[in-house]
């Protein structure tokens, strides 16, 4: 049985300019929910509260926050439009914060995961995710099949050899986890725009 409040959380999306290219609502659904839910066993790994890291229209972070009612989930969304809709559809859940704001110039060391989804490279978006994360968290990335190398920008940022996860039913897909084994080194994360102009690798 679906999840009434996700029900409507796709249906406002699906109202919205400018939140998703997608049109016919099951296709939505199965982008939106279902390939959010992919990633599922690997949070609950990683105990504490989680960070969507550019949200959107709140996909990942808001079928998650479905999912695991006991943890706190904090949608950080750059644009002022966007977060009003976030707002409103966090409205339905008792366990949704929403944060506008960059991920350069949010509280470090945090959350216990950050995740990611259609936000920039991998290596870009590790550098936005991991400084957010404490030791002993993980940063969840959603990738195509390419991941880069992301070994190097693991490294720098503190954070273990990447893990690579298919997503059964779907090729294309991947998931990368990045464990945080030890404290944001100094100098990161660098100053807004850099990560995008200049990714590590």
């Amino acid at each position: 049985m679906r999840d009434g409040r996700l029900e409507r959380w796709l249906d406002a999306m699906l109202a919205t300019p400018g939140l998703t290219a997608i049109a016919e609502r099951e296709a939505a659904w199965q982008l939106h929910v279902e390939d959010s839910l992919s990633a599922l066993a690997l949070v609950r790994r990683f105990d504490g509260p989680i960070v969507d890291v550019g949200s959107g229209g709140g996909a990942p972070g808001i079928p998650l926050a479905a999912a695991l009612p006991e943890r706190r989930v904090t949608l950080l969304e750059g644009n002022g439009r966007k977060c009003r809709f976030l707002e409103r559809a966090a409205s339905e859940f008792g366990n949704v914060d929403v944060a506008q704001g960059r991920a350069e110039q949010h509280v470090l060391e945090t959350f216990g995961v950050a995740v990611a989804r259609a936000l920039a490279p991998p290596a870009t978006a590790a550098e936005w995710c991991l400084p957010l994360v404490r030791v002993g968290g993980a940063a969840i990335l959603y990738t195509g099949d390419a991941t880069g190398d992301l070994a190097a920008a693991a490294a720098a940022l503190g954070a273990g050899a990447p893990e690579v996860h298919d997503v059964p039913g779907a090729p294309a897909r991947r998931l990368v986890v990045l464990s945080k084994l030890a404290p944001t080194p100094p100098g990161f994360p660098r100053r807004p725009g850099a990560a995008r102009k200049r990714p590590l690798s």
